[in-house]
């Protein structure tokens, strides 16, 4: 519940920003069609995903808030805390890594607005992922260091994610395509799999480049299908930021409704 109470402030600050609307590099003809933080709020703390994944008690709940305030704080113009906070979510479930590239650009583009000059984001972008893979260096030393000095632990947690042994049914989709093929191709496939994902994160990026919240939240709705386990939190996460963007609802080929 305290973590949904702070997901929620969070959300306030992200709607009341207006960043879904009105970026550095966009304005929506339609930015006056939206809902404000309350609205959106109310929503998140009363969607049935929220309320199961508070009453299930799954520690991705933890990975939740720290992608939600690493994008709340991107928009605040705290980009060291958000590449902090990414880097938690990082270390806590692995994918939340593949957000690096918008979210450090949602970071540049506020660091530009607040210094007002240009320049390239080479740099920008080079010392936020140093911070950013500093981070997750220094939570797998704690954890190396908590688990008796050993890296047995990297297998445990790390490699159920990337090698998928599990394959009992869920809510994915990789489970029933592992148990259709043969076992001498089950390394080609994971490759195939981490690949099809991870090449979302590069064409949205570029061809979103001036909605770089937009593609966070893209990204995290194809998360929600398409991660190796996914769950009923990383749903609640992706609707409380799809509300954010009400006015391209009118605009959808399918109704909101009829497409949740």
């Amino acid at each position: 519940m305290l973590l949904n109470l702070i997901n929620a402030n969070a959300l306030i600050e992200i709607s009341n920003s207006g960043e879904s609307v009105v970026s550095r590099l966009f304005s929506s003809p339609r930015k006056n069609i939206r809902w404000d933080g309350i609205a959106i709020v109310i929503g998140y703390l009363f969607n049935p995903f929220t309320i199961a994944t508070c009453l299930g008690r799954p520690t991705t709940a933890f990975t939740n808030t720290a992608i939600i305030y690493a994008i709340s704080n991107a928009i605040a113009g705290r980009s060291i805390n958000s590449m902090l906070a990414l880097g938690l979510a990082s270390y806590l479930s692995v994918y939340p890594a593949l957000l690096f590239p918008p979210l450090v650009l949602l970071c540049y583009d506020h660091y530009i607005s607040k210094v007002k000059s240009g320049g390239s984001c080479v740099p920008f972008v080079a010392s936020h992922f140093l911070i950013f893979a500093a981070d997750i260096a220094g939570f797998l030393v704690i954890s190396y260091g908590v688990t008796g000095y050993s890296w047995d632990f990297v297998s445990a947690t790390y490699g159920a994610h990337i090698l998928v042994p599990d394959l009992t049914p869920n809510a994915g989709l990789w489970w029933y395509f592992l148990i259709e093929i043969f076992d001498p191709f089950r390394e080609f496939f994971l490759g195939v799999f981490w690949l099809h994902l991870a090449s979302y994160v590069g064409g949205l990026t570029i061809r979103l480049r001036r909605q770089p919240l937009f593609v966070l939240t893209c990204l995290l709705g194809i998360f929600a299908i398409f991660k190796p386990y996914p769950g009923i939190s990383d749903v609640s996460i992706y609707l409380s930021f799809l509300s954010l963007y009400r006015h391209i609802f009118p605009r959808m080929y399918y109704h909101i409704r009829r497409t949740l």
